[in-house]
């Protein structure tokens, strides 16, 4: 059984196969849902004119930040910004070969995964093969959601529900924040299968391809051994790069009445979780 349909340049395969999976609508990219904003299907994004077969910094466009990858390998070192690198992907628009190295998250999945049935945490996610640090994993894919739609849903969740709403805030220089609220539960890729983890070795990175509403693409945080879980944390806030200042101050998201079975040595207990998507005064006008 291939659980992403064919939609994915390569078939995720389930363990064990009799067992009956969540049901839910496959979709390797972002959907729109109730007020999601803008749609993440539209292009607005002008393109590169580079002619070459692969571009290069800082003579293309979408590289002015620097190079993204490196041998097929993010690059999260030397940024002299004082922030977290903003990351262009060379875009449909784009003059550049579907060959370019500013080309990786757009191909899909690179490394056979399968998911699996876990002893404690329900269904997972593991790779069936090594892979590097550094290499694009698999993105997290679901509905595009306002913060209205996002607080619903959630305050409807019962305990015995999964954990799938993820909101992403990226803090811009110039002091303001971008939202994104993605959820995959009813329409969803292979990345709704990933457990939480308080030593994890997935780092979550917004990605821009098409248009600025983010790809939320997960990287190998180290080299990851054939049959190991996959996993992130669900805080968002793991290898995230926040201000030195801002770093610890970060309390947000780190108490839950789900508990947590990472078993690592770090483990906080409980699995995190987003309050502001529990506000009591009703949802935001």
């Amino acid at each position: 059984m291939d659980v992403s349909r064919g939609l994915e340049p390569l078939p995720v395969s389930v363990w064990p196969r009799l067992e009956e999976l969540p049901a839910f609508q496959y979709s390797p990219d972002h959907v729109p849902g109730p007020g999601g904003k803008p749609d993440p299907s539209e292009i607005s994004f002008s393109g590169c004119s580079c002619g070459s077969a692969s571009c290069v910094a800082p003579t293309c466009s979408c590289l002015r930040y620097g190079e993204n990858y490196k041998n097929l390998s993010i690059e999260t070192e030397g940024s002299e910004l004082g922030f977290s690198k903003p990351i262009f992907e060379c875009n449909a628009m784009c003059h550049c070969g579907e060959m370019c190295q500013n080309r990786i998250v757009q191909r899909g999945l690179q490394f056979q995964l399968e998911v699996f049935k876990t002893t404690e945490k329900g269904w997972g996610l593991r790779t069936l093969e090594f892979i590097p640090k550094g290499r694009f994993v698999c993105e997290y894919s679901g509905e595009i959601l306002d913060i209205n739609e996002a607080r619903k849903r959630t305050q409807l969740q019962t305990s015995s529900d999964s954990n799938y709403i993820i909101a992403i805030r990226e803090h811009l220089y110039d002091g303001t924040t971008i939202e994104t609220f993605v959820d995959p539960t009813y329409i969803g890729n292979v990345g709704r299968f990933l457990n939480h983890s308080c030593e994890p070795n997935l780092f979550m990175v917004p990605v821009r391809i098409d248009s600025m509403v983010p790809k939320l693409a997960l990287f190998a945080d180290r080299d990851i051994c054939a049959g190991e879980e996959l996993s992130y944390d669900y805080s968002g806030r793991y290898r995230n790069f926040l201000p030195i200042e801002e770093q610890g101050s970060k309390q947000e998201g780190t108490e839950s009445k789900k508990p947590c079975f990472c078993r690592t040595k770090s483990c906080i207990g409980f699995l995190p979780f987003d309050s502001s998507l529990f506000h009591k005064d009703g949802m935001r006008k």
